[in-house]
């Protein structure tokens, strides 16, 4: 009995064996497979007899023991759409069972050797569509949910609606008129706003041909930009200040200074009674702040924004333009210079544009950059964890399915990052397994050699009989 037993517990050995060196084929096999994850070997004694005096050590069964959670080492490809998870989460994948139709089944990879195909969807090197929300480009809302399809993308233009703007003016401008000797240096004649109890912006003020010329010695460049009309069109939008009023500390009631804003009604301010009046007055007291004409809308922070009504330059109708000063964005402090300090100049208008390249976010947003310099979301990689990530099921193509054991996707991040023109390679060390190799040979080959000598063993004995 006991050398029969041996027998069978050498083949168990042999079978198990066969068992590990199949899965270090494979191991090495897929070394270079992006997202591999290498599957080792555990082996489980079978006590085939027990009493208080005697134990036989019985057979041997070899077990899978799969590393989906360890993960392997990121490199960096170049190409902007591949994507690697630092982490412990998936990429959402579906496999395409024909023209525009999907197997309806989600699938998990660590597979994110993402490029674009011929239709624009993302797809991995295993035929893997990844799957998430489509984005509106002008808005960052979600058009659809489904395979992530990226093609023919392009920004539609967006009208100018707002300036954010932060400024110091000098408290003695040097404008033409005091260079020449000129007593009243900056007192500009026509076209001024004094009042600050007005609550709604006096557009009617436009400076005379007249005393155009007065106005430009009289007055300092102010800052000039781009603005977007609707459409797209692009309107030059040249400003210059005026200081209209001195402060005087001292005057029964005391007076602070007073400053207005013009913008020129023509590009090329060929016209220089086209210089018009924002309409508000920027007053400021003695420690050089801003005091807010009843115009502005103060929020609580303290910061400021008043509205520029029905901007036209050119015939173009730009429309409204809400002028925002951060707190403390636009002072008249005491400094060496005699020009205006423009520290903030951004405006929200831009014109259309076309898809140029794109780029991965480490919260998994695809991100495209267009031929106008802007950037915009276009869609969002679907993410999913498991509790259990090691006993999900693998499938081919280096894809996994849900299973009771692991529990259900879990969506998000979960701690994780996207690391965009990366890969994750596979996680399988080639040395580890031609060590291990050479180890299994060693025991199948001694297994092999128990069951030869149990067979001479067996052979004797049935000599004997004989």
């Amino acid at each position: 009995m006991s050398i029969s037993t041996a027998l069978q517990t050498a083949f168990s050995g042999m079978k198990a064996q066969s068992f590990a060196i199949a899965n270090i084929s494979g191991n090495i096999a897929n070394s270079q497979t992006p997202g591999y994850k290498y599957i080792d070997t555990s082996f489980a004694d079978l006590v085939t007899a027990q009493t208080p005096k005697q134990t036989m050590a019985g057979s041997v069964v070899a077990e899978a023991r799969f590393t989906t959670a360890l993960q392997g080492p990121l490199r960096a490809t170049g190409i902007a759409t591949n994507m690697a998870i630092n982490g412990p989460a998936f990429f959402t994948v579906q496999q395409k069972t024909g023209d525009a139709k999907f197997s309806g089944t989600s699938l998990y990879t660590r597979r994110g050797d993402f490029i674009l195909n011929k239709d624009g969807y993302l797809v991995n090197g295993a035929d893997g569509y990844l799957f998430g929300n489509n984005l509106d480009p002008a808005t960052g809302s979600v058009t659809s949910s489904g395979p992530i399809k990226i093609a023919n993308a392009s920004l539609p233009s967006r009208q100018t609606t707002k300036i954010d703007y932060a400024a110091n003016l000098p408290k003695m401008p040097a404008t033409t008129a005091s260079a020449s000797g000129d007593s009243t240096p900056y007192s500009v004649a026509s076209a001024v706003v004094t009042d600050p109890s007005l609550t709604a912006p006096d557009t009617s003020k436009k400076v005379l041909a007249a005393q155009a010329s007065a106005f430009l010695d009289k007055s300092i460049a102010g800052p000039s930009l781009t603005l977007y009309a609707p459409g797209g069109g692009p309107v030059s939008f040249s400003t210059r200040w005026a200081k209209v009023q001195d402060a005087a500390p001292t005057a029964a009631p005391p007076k602070n200074a007073v400053w207005n804003l013009f913008y020129s009604s023509s590009a090329t301010a060929a016209k220089p009674s086209d210089w018009t009046n924002v309409g508000s007055p920027f007053s400021f007291d003695s420690s050089g702040k801003l005091v807010p004409p009843a115009s502005a809308t103060v929020a609580a922070d303290g910061s400021a924004s008043l509205r520029i009504p029905q901007v036209v330059v050119d015939g173009v109708n730009v429309g409204d333009i809400t002028l925002n000063l951060n707190l403390g964005g636009l002072t008249q402090y005491a400094t060496t210079s005699t020009a205006v300090t423009t520290n903030t100049l951004i405006q929200d208008g831009y014109a259309a544009g076309s898809l140029k390249n794109l780029s991965v976010t480490a919260e998994g947003t695809i991100v495209g950059t267009f031929s106008n310099d802007m950037t915009a979301s276009l869609a969002t990689a679907g993410i999913a964890s498991f509790a259990n990530p090691n006993s999900l099921r693998a499938t081919s193509s280096g894809s996994y399915e849900h299973t009771r054991d692991s529990g259900p996707p879990i969506a998000g991040l979960n701690n994780s990052t996207i690391v965009g023109g990366n890969v994750e390679a596979s996680n399988s060390d080639v040395a580890g397994e031609f060590s291990r190799l050479i180890a299994t040979q060693q025991a199948y080959s001694a297994n092999v050699k128990v069951m030869t000598t149990a067979k001479e063993m067996m052979s004797d004995l049935l000599n004997a009989i004989r």
